[in-house]
Formats: C-alpha cells, structure tokens, sequence
C-alpha cells in the first residue's frame, strides 16, 4: 500500500547545447549583440602560436642585447662611461645694441677672442658718451673654471639703468665630452633670450660739440670740470648730455688698463660725477628770470617800475652802527626796469624785490623758497634716469638753523639767496627743466633720455604750476632775449641764430677766489623748442673764457653740421 504513496522519481537526461539553440532560434527577443542564443567559439589555435613567436622573438632579442653590451661590449661601454663626462654650459644672452636717434652705434658686441662663450661689449670711440653709456661688467669664474658669475651686467650710466631691457636671459645647454676635452655631442636646453635695442635721444654729433667745447673751457680757463645739457621743452627729449672729465667705457668695461682706472679713482676732479645730472652748484643769476616772475605775480612790482642801481645797497648793522653792510653788485646799471634787470643782471635790482630795500618792498624769503621749488629747484624727478639722491638746496630759515648751529636768518641771507648765493644749489637739469615752464608758460617737463615710440620709453612726467598770470612768463622770456642782444650774453648773438638767455656767475671759496660760470638759455627764440645749461666748475675769478662763450662754440659746431643745422632754426 505504501507503494502507492512512494513518489516517483523523475530521471532528467543530458540536454544537448543544439537543442537548446535549436529552439531559441525562433524566439527574436534574444539580444544577439550580447551573444545570447550563440555558441561561444574557442580562440583559434593558430593565433596562439603566432603570439608565442612573436613573445619569443622579442625576448631572445632583448636578452641577445643585453648580452652584447654587458658581456662582449661591457668593456668599451665601462671605460666610455668612466673618460667622458657630462657638463651645463651657459648659453650667454647678447646685449641689446644701443643707438642714438638716428642709428649710430654707441654700444654694441663682437666676438669674443679670448672667452667664446660670451661677446666682448664695445663702444664708440667718440668723447663725451662714458658717463652717460656707463660699462658692463663681464662673466667671472673661480679657481676651478666655474663661472660665479653668469650674467653681462650694466654697471653705471645707460647700461645700468636699462639693464632689463638690455640684459637678455641666459640659456643652457649638456655637452658630452670624452677624456681629451673633445666634445662627443650637444644638446640645447633652453636657448638664450637676446636683449633688447635702446634707442637715446641723443644726437651723437651734438653730444660732441658740446663735450668738446666744455673740455677745450676747462683746459685752457682752469675750470675744475664742466657739464651740459641740451633739452626738448615740449618733449623732455635730451638731445646731449655730457661731462668732463669723464672715464672710458671700454677701460672700464675691460678692465685690464690699472693704471688707467687707478688714475680715474685718484683724480681729484673726478671722473665718475656726472656734473650735467648730479652735479650741485650755487645758480648765481641764472635763476633772476624767476625770481622776477615771483615778484610779479606776489605784487610787490610791476615790470615798468626801475630801481636806481648805483653799484651797491648800505644796510645799518644794529649791532655796529659806524660799520653798515654793504651789499654790492657787479657795477653800477643805472635806473632799470624788469627787463633791463634781467639783462644786465643787476644785483640791486633782485636785492630790493628780494628782500625789500627803502621803498621798495621784498617778497621774503618764505616766498623766494616757495616759488624756487615751484620751478623745480631742490625738487627731484622722480622715476627717471635724472632721478639723483641729492636735490640741491634752497635756503630757508630752518635750513639755516640746521647747518649753522641755529644762527638766525637774517636780512643779508635772503639778499644773497635771492641773487642764487648763500647756500643754493642746483643741477644743470634742474636749470633745463625750470626753463621749460617759462617758454611752456607754467608746465614743468623732466627730461627723458630715449627716444619716444622705441623701446623703453616713457613719456616725460608733466607737472603744472598755477596761480601765475602768463604774461609774466613772456615779460622774463623778453628779458632774457635783451641779454643776447644788449647784454651780459652778447657772445650768443647771431645774424641766424635767435637765442634768449641767462648768464650766471657764483662765486665759492672761503675768500671768493673762485666762480662757477653758467649759461642757460632757449633757442629758437620765435619758435621754442630747446633749453640748454652749461655750467664750468671752480674757476680762477680772473677767467679768461666764461660759459656764454663756450656755449657760443656749440652754436657754432651745430652750424657747421648740415645734420645739426634744423635744429637752430
């Protein structure tokens, strides 16, 4: 009975792969993309073997290599590897050329005969470019050949001041050498980045006559030194600037010549002032054009009132009343008005404006020092290659305490302040840039040394100077051009040439045995377009040649050259 409960067992058979596919042919839902109702298929054996081979081969191959250049070769490779060796060599960056406005080479590079790896740096032969060119200092190695110092760097004048502009950057490359210095192979890392061209303002022919009139001055007057500039008003574009005594670039840049740069160093003149930029001397009456502006527009008098100059002023001394002080002036002019004032250069004359004399009342001294420093006197230009640490000196009362031992100011010191004495001192480019505002009628322009639309240029910083009526800039302008022609500037008098102009003389020393001989001036008178200073330092009071005349010879040398001449007229 209990059979009849016993379940049956089922037997399930081997199921054949065809007969599954076989049926699931007709179902289309199968993914046939993703291999469903398909039959795996073995990799073929023929593709084995040929990846076997080629496995094979590749390394039979490798292990043929390495057996050769370890075991038949390993000799030769390990005596290479021991005699040649590996360096960094410095691919040195050429300076970028320096020119003056019309393409003359001033600075430039040759190659090197002693030292292939860097150019010699050369300059114009021409006198009157050293201090402003300045030198380079080259690459140094140590002991052991190996370069400290890797860069042609400038080191004063133009060569420093553009040094990222004229520097470049250096490149770098390996050079395999073997036992005896032959080189077995090279390869550039990285190339060298040249410097770039600066083109000056500069004239080149310009530059020379002035330098060379200053230099024959100096020499045969028995001047200590000189210094001059020549200045686009409009622009601020220097056309020259130069110096003497001054040093060789190429005696500098080499540095071989020891005696030379011995003497350099212990010339009492020194050759390394720039006089024409850093150089600080007392004004005399260069700056009486604008201490008459001042006074006129402060209204102490008008340009038609004269003052009778009978060759000196008496003050009473409150402290000895039978010995008053006397206050001189170079002669006696006469009765003068502002004009013949600035002309002739009458002493008296700025003597009463400046300080005040019997009727005649003065602007002070507070307001000589604001109206000096409106003109940019003791004023820097800033972020220029004029730019100096020392800005000159306008004399004040305060200035006074501090230098003399809190000596009080007294009515002489503002008389001789007012005539450029006393303790003021100024830079030839301070005269140039007070200049431009007179012919700009109240825009003061600082020089620049490239030439605008090149390389490293920056237009000239502009400042204004307010609250001045423009007719008494034309009264001083007037002035200065009754200097050249009836005046104490007589040796600028031309039949072609049209010049106004302002001489100074100072003089310094503990018995006033010596002068400092200026000439400022602005040219073409009709047309304006260029100031110029010239100063000779400490010469002999019994001179025999003043700065008017040198500057007479400048005149004359631009005449002379058909490439200077358009700029006269």
């Amino acid at each position: 009975m209990w059979k009849l409960f016993q379940r049956k067992k089922k037997h399930y058979g081997e199921i054949a792969p065809e007969d599954i596919f076989l049926d699931a042919s007709n179902i289309p839902e199968f993914n046939r993309d993703q291999m469903e109702g398909r039959i795996e298929t073995p990799i073929p054996r023929l593709y084995l073997m040929v990846l076997g081979i080629t496995c094979g081969c590749m390394i039979t191959f490798l292990a043929y290599r390495a057996f050769a250049l370890q075991i038949v070769e390993g000799e030769r490779y390990a005596k290479q590897s021991k005699e040649n060796s590996l360096r960094n060599e410095i691919l040195f960056a050429s300076r970028g050329l320096i020119t003056d406005r019309h393409g003359v080479l001033l600075a430039w590079n040759e190659p090197n005969e002693k030292a292939t790896e860097f150019p010699w740096r050369r300059y114009i032969e021409a006198d009157g470019f050293g201090n402003l060119l300045g030198y380079v200092k080259y690459p140094a190695r140590d002991k052991g050949g190996f370069y400290y110092k890797t860069n042609i760097s400038g080191a004063d004048g133009v060569e420093l001041f553009y040094e990222s502009l004229l520097a470049g950057v250096n490149g770098l490359k390996i050079v395999e050498e073997d036992v005896g210095g032959r080189v077995q192979s090279e390869s550039t890392i990285r190339p060298p980045d040249e410097g770039k061209n600066v083109v000056l303002s500069i004239d080149a022919e310009v530059q020379r006559v002035l330098y060379n009139t200053i230099k024959q001055t100096v020499e045969t007057a028995g001047f200590v030194g000189g210094g001059g500039i020549i200045m686009d008003v409009h622009t601020g574009e220097v056309l020259a600037v130069t110096t003497y005594p001054e040093f060789d670039s190429a005696v500098m840049t080499d540095g071989n010549d020891r005696n030379v740069i011995s003497g350099y160093f212990e010339d009492k003149r020194n050759p390394f002032l720039d006089r024409a930029i850093t150089g600080l001397y007392a004004p005399g009456s260069i700056i009486k054009p604008f201490m008459s502006i001042a006074a006129f527009n402060e209204g102490v008098i008008t340009p038609e009132k004269k003052i009778l100059s009978t060759g000196s002023i008496s003050i009473p001394n409150p402290y000895n009343p039978d010995k008053p002080s006397i206050f001189r002036d170079w002669k006696a002019h006469g009765w003068t008005d502002a004009r013949e004032a600035i002309a002739v250069s009458s002493d008296v004359y700025y003597y009463a404006i400046g300080g005040g004399y019997e009727d005649q009342k003065g602007i002070g001294i507070a307001a000589i020092d604001e109206y000096s420093r409106k003109f940019g006197f003791a004023q820097p230009v800033k972020d220029s290659f004029f730019s100096v640490k020392n800005n000159g000196i306008v004399p004040n009362p305060e200035w006074k305490a501090k230098a003399f031992n809190n000596d009080p100011w007294r009515l002489g010191d503002t008389y001789t302040t007012s005539i450029g004495q006393f303790g003021f001192l100024v830079t030839p480019v301070q005269a140039v840039r007070a200049l431009s505002a007179i012919v700009t009628k109240g825009t003061l322009v600082d020089p620049v040394i490239v030439k605008k639309g090149t390389e490293g240029y920056v237009p000239p910083a502009k400042s204004t100077i307010t609250s001045i009526e423009p007719r008494y800039y034309d009264i001083a302008y007037e002035g200065m051009r009754m200097a050249v022609t009836e005046g104490t500037m007589r040796p600028l008098e031309f039949p072609d040439i049209h010049v106004a102009g302002k001489t100074g003389t100072a003089e310094v020393g503990s018995r006033k045995e010596f002068v400092h001989s200026w000439a400022t001036g602005i040219f073409p008178y009709e047309n304006p377009r260029f100031a110029f200073a010239l100063v000779l330092e400490k010469g002999p009071s019994t001179f025999s040649e003043s700065a008017s005349v040198s500057m007479r010879r400048v005149f004359e040398g631009m005449q002379m050259s058909t490439s200077t001449q358009m700029y006269l007229h």
